[in-house]
């Protein structure tokens, strides 16, 4: 392949393939038509990613992995995307999460399915954009275009109390648009040449004091996205009232837009600003951390359980990017794919059991490991991975963040070591208390058969758990580029 005439580059392959997918899934009304065509074009798009992966080496092909065209010239803006080793790692998260979850969803039957499966695949569309973006517009752009969806598949096909936990969804996320959208603005116009570039972004210069009032306006958008302590109150309500199918893209893939857009966007374009305030916002996620451990071991539901543990994995990312340390940035690296695919792995699981058995209360649930020996061999190997047991994928994650926050300061990284005891508290109770001890009249009969999509679904995610528990590195060389950029743009102050 020569890269210097091809026609199409690989962001905007990956771009463009789900969006027209999600259009054509809007018309096909007839059956499950819809649910097939989202279905195989989900793993199109993996095998597009897949592809890109021999594709890595930008200084050769750069042609195939970076693409600008005027956009809005008259404002300075251009429909730029790269697709580096950071969007290339997240791009392939986002592309293994939809077959996933389209595969352990595949007996569901959803109303108006051509509707659901067509902003599911607008949704994949969104997050790809906001991952290749770099040009400010055009991440915001595409950052509105992945939550619109959201919006309304959660109050479509939500639970009982959808419209409460959308409409809460919503006003913070609006909140959040619209605070980013005025620091956008503002930096826009003191950039030397006012264009929406990130190179323009970084070099622009503030009067004194400013810089910091517009770094905390990007910093709270972004922490309502991940989310972080205190912006996370919409989180438990929205994971818990979406179909699940929808929440495992909040959770396992959408969060990780706030944390790539505090190393793409707020640290290079705000260096001092982050230095300044770093202790403030680890202590915040030290703090969320904590609180969100303490919250989940109290739960009777499996969707809030999951939901709070989320938080504290997404503390501790965001604590060990403010320890500006090289470990805690590769152990993030890492942890925002890993965190991702143990979390959908946790949902499918919860789902099998809430459709089978009509309820998630671990208060009535019990005995399921005599029954459904296959589902627990599944979830006692994703649970373990996500509390970080060593040779599972999220072991050499958590260790280089704790690292990184070591480095920092010993005695945060002993407050946040108290979560990570606290997570093997209620993760194992959860384990015990719903697939040991004694059935019940709900679980005698067990969950029957897994069936042939949620099976291989659940059985891609554990390959994922060993394969990058014993051999990460792949991972961390995709990204170490991404990672010596920052660096340098943090040190060269």
């Amino acid at each position: 392949m020569d890269a210097k005439d091809v026609l199409i580059t690989f962001p905007e392959l990956l771009l463009w393939f789900p969006l027209l997918s999600g259009l054509i899934a809007f018309l096909l009304v007839k059956g499950d038509s819809a649910k097939r065509w989202a279905t195989v074009s989900s793993f199109i798009s993996v095998a597009i990613v897949i592809t890109s992966l021999f594709f890595t080496d930008n200084n050769k092909y750069y042609n195939l992995n970076n693409v600008s065209y005027f956009w809005m010239p008259s404002l300075g803006s251009s429909f730029a995307l790269k697709y580096d080793g950071m969007a290339r790692m997240l791009c392939m998260l986002t592309s293994l999460a939809f077959p996933l979850v389209f595969l352990s969803t595949l007996k569901n039957n959803y109303k108006k399915p051509n509707a659901f499966y067509g902003l599911m695949l607008l949704t994949q569309a969104g997050l790809i954009g906001v991952f290749c973006a770099m040009d400010a517009l055009v991440f915001y752009f595409f950052w509105e275009l992945a939550l619109i969806p959201v919006y309304f598949l959660s109050s479509y096909w939500g639970g009982e109390r959808r419209i409460q936990a959308t409409f809460k969804f919503f006003v913070y996320t609006f909140a959040g648009s619209l605070l980013l959208l005025i620091g956008i603005i503002y930096v826009y116009l003191h950039t030397p040449e006012n264009t929406f570039s990130l190179k323009a972004f970084m070099e622009a210069k503030f009067p004194a004091g400013e810089g910091k009032f517009v770094f905390w306006l990007f910093f709270i958008a972004f922490a309502i996205k991940m989310p972080i302590f205190p912006f996370h109150t919409w989180q438990p309500d929205a994971y818990e009232q979406s179909p699940t199918a929808v929440t495992m893209i909040l959770s396992g893939v959408m969060v990780k837009m706030g944390v790539y857009a505090v190393l793409r966007w707020l640290l290079p374009v705000f260096p001092q600003e982050s230095a300044s305030f770093s202790g403030i916002i680890i202590w915040l996620s030290v703090i969320g951390m904590v609180y969100a451990s303490c919250i989940a071991w109290m739960q009777d539901d499996l969707k809030r359980l999951i939901a709070y543990s989320s938080i504290v994995h997404i503390g501790l990312m965001c604590a060990a990017i403010f320890s500006r340390q090289q470990s805690g940035f590769d152990g993030v690296m890492l942890q925002m794919f890993n965190h991702g695919i143990n979390i959908i792995g946790l949902w499918i699981v919860v789902e099998l059991i809430e459709k089978r058995l009509g309820t998630r209360k671990i208060s009535e649930l019990g005995g399921l490991a005599g029954t459904s020996p296959a589902l627990t061999i599944f979830l006692v190997i994703i649970a373990l991975a996500n509390i970080a047991l060593p040779l599972t994928n999220a072991f050499v994650g958590e260790f280089l963040m704790f690292n990184g926050l070591f480095a920092y300061d010993k005695w945060v990284a002993a407050v946040a070591l108290i979560s990570i005891i606290l997570a093997a508290v209620y993760t194992l109770n959860m384990v015990q208390k719903v697939f040991y001890g004694s059935a019940n009249s709900i679980t005698a009969g067990g969950i029957g058969s897994l069936g042939s999509g949620a099976f291989l679904a659940l059985s891609i995610v554990v390959i994922i758990v060993f394969v990058l528990g014993v051999y990460p590195k792949p991972l961390l060389g995709l990204t170490s580029e991404t990672v010596d950029l920052i660096k340098s743009r943090l040190t060269g102050l």
